[in-house]
């Protein structure tokens, strides 16, 4: 088996007395597609900023592509090959979809493959990104135009456009209607085929069960449970977890 890209032993972060996580460990695949659950204040946002450097973690130690990222500020992470799509999409309001797009790509990807283009290299790379994931047409609109799917959906493009290892998916599908939902599912299960890996956190169940290859689930800050997703969801802590006594 292929070394892990994203590698976490003993994850600890505590806010004064309360700890948010507790001894956590995971590892994430090249490629893989792994699903990240548990329910609200378990500590899954805490381990996604501890993950991008938004926090500071006090025992344990992330390592990422054969780097240890302690002490990197999170567009250090980003130019590793660190990505990371938000809950609430947070564009350049007042740029064009295509130039949203255009400041990954020179700003990240372009640091970590080692491989400079010029603009106009970048805006063709930059349009076939929107093309795929069918945002062609809205290339020149402002993104403050845009739907909340096509928001959405933009977030992800973005993303795409940094050349990730590894993208974190943070609720990408909040909010959309079933069928938009199986539209950004569409692109997420896709990134397999760009080598990308992609952590997804998502509290649509189907989804999660149609995307994930192995599912991890986080209680009060602790690992409970890491394997099949079928698995893991009949697991009778994960069950107590979700559904009480």
């Amino acid at each position: 088996m292929s070394e892990p890209v994203l590698k976490i032993e003993n994850l600890t972060k505590r806010f004064g007395g309360f700890v948010a996580l507790d001894g956590v460990d995971l590892a994430v695949f090249p490629g893989e597609r792994l699903g990240l659950i548990g329910p609200n204040g378990s500590g899954k946002s805490t381990l996604v900023n501890c993950i991008t450097g938004v926090l500071r973690h006090e025992h344990g130690s992330i390592r990422f592509d054969g780097h240890d990222l302690a002490g990197l500020q999170p567009h250090s992470r980003t130019r590793l090959g660190l990505a990371r799509s938000f809950q609430i999409p947070k564009p350049f309001a007042s740029m064009s979809v295509l130039d949203n797009l255009l400041v990954p790509l020179f700003y990240a990807a372009h640091a970590h493959d080692h491989k400079a283009r010029h603009a106009g290299e970048a805006a063709e790379e930059a349009r076939e990104i929107l093309r795929q994931l069918g945002l062609a047409d809205k290339a020149e609109q402002t993104s403050a135009t845009l739907t909340q799917a096509e928001m959405r959906k933009l977030e992800l493009a973005r993303a795409i456009a940094a050349r990730p290892k590894l993208l974190i998916a943070d609720e990408a599908m909040a909010g959309l209607s079933s069928t938009e939902v199986d539209e950004i599912l569409d692109i997420l299960i896709d990134m397999k085929a760009r080598g990308i890996a992609v952590i997804m956190i998502e509290h649509i169940m189907r989804a999660m069960m149609r995307f994930s290859e192995r599912v991890a689930v986080l209680v009060v800050g602790r690992k409970i449970a890491d394997g099949d997703p079928e698995a893991v969801m009949c697991n009778p802590e994960v069950e107590k977890a979700y559904l009480g006594e």
